[in-house]
């Protein structure tokens, strides 16, 4: 086998294989820079709290529907949503910070979701629902995640400024007039629908995997905002390709990989990045004063 057989066949023989690829570019486009976000707001594990908030909605969705696109989503837009809000409130009117007011409602979420699927369906669809479908990604499901990364973009774009000014000083964004809480929600429901459009390729186990470390290991790439943005999306989508080959060609599950490989670079960025990396670190600390 030649190399360009090995890196390209997959994708030039089969159907699947391109659904699965344009699927996660679509998903790394949109939910990346999102993860940058949170890692900027300090919130980088609601990211996994969110998408553990979804799986109730999205259990009873299949208990309705079965794998219905629609149910599914409506589902766990509905319950991201609402556990979003219920973590808001807590936070304003308690003392309990949001981090830990989502960590306690995702692990309700979380409970709750998979004793519907179990008790309502097989272990097969438990796994479904878990750790995605990616190989079977249809062309619905590739249309709706495409639409939601687009709507991002386009939202990201549009709220970029006030988007970055409450990641690093959210008093200043309400003291000069900024409407501090909308942008919030704003942001909050964008997490929310990219882990919804997600978690039909990746599970809801694993769609955090492709926001948050493609997110972390831009740090070590970029300084500026944007450029961590356009790194994540780039690393996300070379994850992708590399998971989705390592699956093809050793037979193994395509989710588990693909957060692998982004693991895997993420400990690379750690190791070797431009910037803050141990490598340039130790660079630094040798260079003469």
């Amino acid at each position: 086998m030649t190399l360009v057989e090995f890196f390209a066949s997959p994708f030039a023989d089969y159907g699947f294989m391109r659904r699965a690829m344009v699927g996660c570019l679509a998903l790394s486009l949109g939910a990346c820079p999102l993860g940058v976000l949170l890692v900027l707001r300090r919130m980088s594990l609601v990211g996994d709290a969110m998408s553990h908030a979804i799986l109730p909605g999205a259990a009873v969705g299949f208990l309705i529907a079965g794998f219905s696109l629609f149910a599914m989503t409506v589902g766990g837009i509905v319950t991201g949503l609402l556990v979003a809000g219920l973590a808001g409130m807590v936070s304003r009117f308690t003392p309990l910070r949001e981090d830990a007011s989502f960590a306690a409602f995702y692990l309700a979420s979380l409970g709750i979701g998979v004793l519907l699927v179990s008790v309502h369906g097989s272990n097969v669809d438990l796994l479904h629902v878990l750790f995605g479908t990616v190989l079977a990604l249809d062309d619905p499901a590739i249309l709706l995640i495409a639409g939601i990364a687009t709507a991002t973009l386009v939202l990201l774009a549009l709220l970029y400024r006030p988007l970055v000014a409450e990641c690093l000083d959210p008093q200043f964004l309400r003291a000069v007039g900024g409407s501090g809480g909308f942008v919030h929600m704003a942001f909050i429901s964008l997490v929310v629908l990219n882990l919804v459009g997600g978690f039909q390729a990746l599970g809801t186990l694993m769609v955090v995997g492709i926001m948050m470390l493609p997110a972390t290991a831009s740090r070590f790439w970029s300084a500026s905002v944007t450029g961590q943005m356009i790194m994540s999306s780039a690393i996300g989508i070379v994850s992708s390709y590399v998971g989705l080959l390592i699956s093809f060609h050793q037979n193994l599950p395509a989710s588990p990989a693909i957060i692998l490989s982004a693991s895997v670079i993420y400990a690379l960025s750690v190791l070797v990045g431009r910037i803050d990396s141990v490598m340039a670190r130790s660079i630094q600390l040798r260079r003469p004063i």
